[in-house]
């Protein structure tokens, strides 16, 4: 698998980043690759008539983007990773996926020494009753597309707009606040890089080794 950490980063340059890396996958000339990074401030939600977590006179841009999901924010201070995967070679398990990306998510919290977990029936990760990071997948062809949110440092107020994930009365957090330390996107990134690879081998290992994994 290979790693690219592209910095911060517009929504829409992002998501050329990663059609180009989905097709060449898809092709078989390229490799599984995460994508690590921060985004400009944007709104974005997933296609479906029901927008009602938008609300009128937002600050930032809106997106409607090929992933599951209603609407969430991205900008500066959080760390955003976008797995470009062969899930046809892996099982071809939608379910386990995400879930393989809330305990990677899981762990990587507890390296900052936030005790994190799931919550019955609601995708993501949380502290508590606060949700610390988001989930929204696209598939094509069985080729993983977009990812995980996890808010690291202190800067919420984007999601003051929204109705976060359309769950009314969601509170949002992060590693710095629950932490009560300063924590940087820059510090969770090395940390990610370093533990993706091995979990995704013990928790969605190839069911075919030829089948796309360069």
């Amino acid at each position: 698998m290979k790693t690219l950490d592209l910095g911060r980063i517009g929504y829409i340059a992002a998501l050329d980043i990663q059609n180009r890396h989905a097709d060449d996958l898809a092709a078989g000339t390229g490799p599984e690759t995460l994508l690590l990074l921060e985004h400009e401030p944007i709104y974005t939600i997933g296609r479906t008539r029901d927008q009602s977590s938008l609300r009128a006179n937002l600050p930032h841009p809106v997106v409607e983007t090929n992933r599951g999901g209603q609407a969430t924010y991205h900008g500066p201070g959080q760390f955003v990773g976008y797995p470009i995967l062969d899930l046809g070679a892996r099982g071809r398990d939608l379910h386990r996926y995400l879930r393989f990306l809330e305990e990677f998510l899981i762990q990587l919290c507890a390296k900052f020494g936030v005790s994190a977990s799931r919550r019955d029936g609601l995708t993501g990760v949380w502290v508590g009753p606060r949700k610390i990071a988001s989930l929204g997948v696209g598939v094509r062809r069985w080729i993983s597309m977009h990812g995980f949110a996890l808010n690291v440092e202190d800067r919420l107020d984007g999601f003051a707009h929204i109705t976060p994930c359309g769950i009314a009365g969601v509170e949002m957090t992060s590693l710095s606040r629950e932490s009560n330390s300063k924590v940087l996107v820059a510090d969770v990134a090395r940390a990610a890089d370093e533990s993706f690879s091995a979990l995704l081998e013990q928790s969605l290992p190839p069911t075919d080794p030829q089948a796309g994994l360069l």
